[in-house]
């Protein structure tokens, strides 16, 4: 695949091809080049395990155990270490090895970090940036919850999950210099099945800024995550019936750019919100609220949602209860 301004390669023109995983041990590299107070806590973060998902790999031989530690396995240990680094003028990164175990470091993390900078004026930021893995639901329902919305309503944090290697990079980037904590999600199925040319060289994402990533006129499709690549396929096979939809991808979910979703379904006048999170209390719920508040005299059927079954993550996939497409086609073909 060349570029058409360039003619040259992805790799020619300075954007190898990355896995999601080697686009954040690109991020974190660069970034600990630049800011020798980035620090990074973990459960085997370091070398030769490089992490479990191996986000980090390298980085400890590069930069040496004093700034990239392989901790206890504590996740209580490794946030609230992470916010006494924040404290005292460092950018730590402390890496929760599956969403499920960060309800061990929620006091931490939401009661801590998230309210520092509030209750003290600004004049005490505590701007960690935790990473965390979701998407393992072979190992059963105590390693693949989808525990997003829980972060969503507690100001103070930013809620991040990307689609895509290069979004990985440009978010985390951001988040290592934001002046809030920060919650990166990666989802263990995205990790290393999606390849794309990304940005060798820093590369920054805004958060709050979502991607339209297919436009069309009769309904819009707001994602993020696994979901995209979902909803892509389920506007082509739409497409084959006549149906064009806009297809959104979040990015961020704090802040929320609610500005392009309105302005989106304020054309279409049709919505479905998609997530691998349970329907239940879900991040959809929010979206389909605010729409339903805002545009209801102009909507043409209510914006819905589409979402996992409200159970414990099963350990058969066959059972998960997550959007599909045929799912999500006929969810759509239901606002007709």
């Amino acid at each position: 695949m060349t570029d058409p301004k360039s003619n040259a390669t992805p790799e020619e023109s300075g954007n190898p091809t990355m896995t999601m995983a080697a686009a954040l041990n690109s991020a974190f590299h660069l970034a600990m080049e630049r800011n020798d107070r980035i620090v990074v806590l973990g459960e085997d973060v370091a070398d030769p395990i490089g992490g479990v998902f191996k986000t980090s790999k390298g980085l400890s031989t590069k930069f040496g155990e004093q700034r990239v530690r392989a901790t206890p396995i504590s996740e209580q240990a490794i946030a609230g270490a992470a916010v006494g680094l924040a404290l005292g003028g460092y950018r730590p990164v402390a890496e929760i090895m599956f969403f499920d175990f960060i309800t061990l470091a929620m006091d931490q993390i939401l009661n801590h970090a998230a309210k520092f900078r509030y209750m003290t004026g600004g004049t005490t930021p505590a701007p960690i940036t935790v990473t965390t893995t979701i998407g393992s639901s072979h190992f059963g329902a105590q390693h693949a919850q989808s525990l997003e919305a829980w972060f969503m309503h507690t100001p103070g944090i930013n809620v991040l999950y990307p689609a895509t290697p290069s979004d990985a990079k440009g978010l985390i980037a951001t988040a290592l210099e934001a002046p809030d904590p920060s919650l990166l999600i990666q989802h263990s199925g995205l990790l290393y099945s999606v390849k794309e040319p990304v940005p060798a060289g820093v590369h920054k994402i805004p958060f709050g800024v979502a991607n339209t990533v297919r436009s069309g006129g009769d309904v819009t499709l707001i994602t993020y995550g696994t979901q995209l690549g979902v909803c892509l396929q389920a506007a082509q096979t739409l497409a084959e019936s006549g149906v064009e939809a806009d297809v959104i991808d979040l990015r961020t979910l704090v802040p929320l750019d609610f500005a392009t979703i309105e302005a989106s379904v304020e054309r279409t006048r049709r919505a479905l919100v998609v997530h691998e999170a349970t329907e239940f209390a879900g991040p959809g719920a929010e979206i389909a609220a605010r729409l339903n508040e805002k545009l209801f005299a102009e909507l043409l059927a209510p914006v819905t949602r589409l979402g996992a079954a409200f159970t414990p993550v099963p350990f058969s996939k066959s059972l998960s209860g997550y959007p599909t497409v045929d799912k999500v086609v006929a969810k759509v073909r239901g606002l007709f």
